[in-house]
């Protein structure tokens, strides 16, 4: 159990000290102890609840009286010890003691701060050949914008703007009332002017005084190089126009990567399939695949296997981050011929009839993965 310091103690007055003396002296640790002068002190909070604490047992003749006899255990037995005023944090309790404006006692209102506008999102889909290479696309979208009318400010063209007679400019409106610190003022955004202070003498005929419009916004973005399907470009202030001052809020273009029906994307490599004849692969030949820059001829040679990959250096996609391409990787698809004729159904037959059991088996100089083995791997 926490051990409560001595009242008189915390807010540094003798015990015969006066109402004013208690409160000047809270007034000065309430300063002392605000965050926006103790941002480095991690017991500033602490150490205000525990002056607050000390401030309500001693500006109340009734509390005073039973702590100076009895201390905080008479205060708990009789059920007063002191609940901060009813407040739910330390910010209430800064706000309703200082008013809400200068927490140093300079007094005044304050203006709502500017608000940023809120952000748009857009799709563009490009192909995957201009992800390779880098494009500009055009995009539309609705934002809004300040009134080109008024620019911005809510007012016809030559009329004044003047301060809010409702809230005489503070862009607040208070309300005071009386607790265990003595006056209180509570403060709320004045619902006149909404937090700015002032309003214009003649509403803006196009805006109707809100100082912006919907627009229409056609806008050319350029993708670089190497994107991907679903990432996003951010372009900065190009949003809805804030309030009040605020600064715009962004644009986020999410770019669609359309598929390639010749290729598969894999990080920044490409997967292609090429469709080779037994026969081909069998006496070795060279065939033609696509890639990104035009088609290219690669040498298979004899006895071939079915989902050999050819790796083509470099000609995969351009990466984002490191400055360099990916691959091309070339899987090899032996097509078994169909509906064959009487002479090609003899000749296989003849070539059936002189296979062995050597020209079946994968030799191991090759260094090529057995069928089996590349079986097990797949199903693991």
């Amino acid at each position: 159990m926490t051990v409560k310091r001595d009242a008189y103690e915390v807010l540094g007055v003798s015990r015969d000290a006066d109402e004013r003396e208690i409160k000047r002296s809270f007034r000065r640790l309430a300063r002392e102890l605000h965050p926006d002068v103790n941002r480095d002190a991690p017991d500033a909070e602490e150490r205000f609840k525990e002056a607050a604490d000390a401030y309500e047992i001693l500006s109340d003749p009734d509390r005073r009286q039973i702590y100076d006899r009895y201390g905080h255990e008479g205060l708990s037995a009789q059920g007063r010890e002191p609940s901060f005023g009813g407040f739910g944090s330390v910010a209430d309790i800064f706000d309703a003691f200082f008013g809400g404006g200068d927490p140093f006692g300079g007094g005044g209102g304050r203006r709502s701060a500017g608000v940023q506008g809120g952000d748009v999102a857009v799709a563009a889909e490009i192909s995957l050949a201009e992800a390779a290479r880098g494009t500009s696309v055009s995009v539309e979208y609705q934002a809004v914008a300040a009134c080109e009318r008024c620019r911005g400010n809510g007012a016809e063209p030559e009329t004044p703007i003047e301060a809010c007679g409702r809230c005489g400019g503070s862009g607040e409106l208070r309300t005071t009332m009386r607790s265990a610190f003595g006056q209180v003022i509570r403060a709320q955004v004045c619902d006149a002017c909404a937090g700015d202070g002032r309003l214009p003498r003649t509403p803006c005929t196009r805006c109707g005084g809100g100082g912006r419009e919907a627009s229409r916004v056609e806008l050319d973005v350029d993708v670089p190089a190497g994107i991907g399907d679903d990432q996003r470009i951010r372009l900065t202030g190009r949003g809805h126009a804030g309030e009040r001052g605020g600064p715009p809020g962004d644009l986020y273009v999410l770019v669609r990567v359309a598929e390639d029906e010749r290729f598969v994307r894999d990080g920044d490599d490409l997967i292609s399939v090429v469709d080779v004849s037994a026969p081909a692969v069998a006496l070795g030949t060279s065939v033609s695949v696509p890639t990104l820059e035009g088609e290219e001829r690669i040498e298979l040679e004899p006895g071939t296997q079915p989902g050999t990959v050819v790796t083509l250096s470099g000609r995969g996609m351009p990466s984002l981050r490191r400055g360099r391409h990916g691959d091309q990787r070339v899987v090899v698809n032996v097509v078994v011929p169909r509906k064959l004729s009487d002479r090609q159904r003899e000749l296989y037959r003849e070539l059936a009839g002189s296979l062995e059991d050597e020209n079946l088996r994968e030799p191991d100089a090759r260094g090529q993965e057995s069928l089996f083995a590349r079986v097990r791997r797949a199903l693991r």
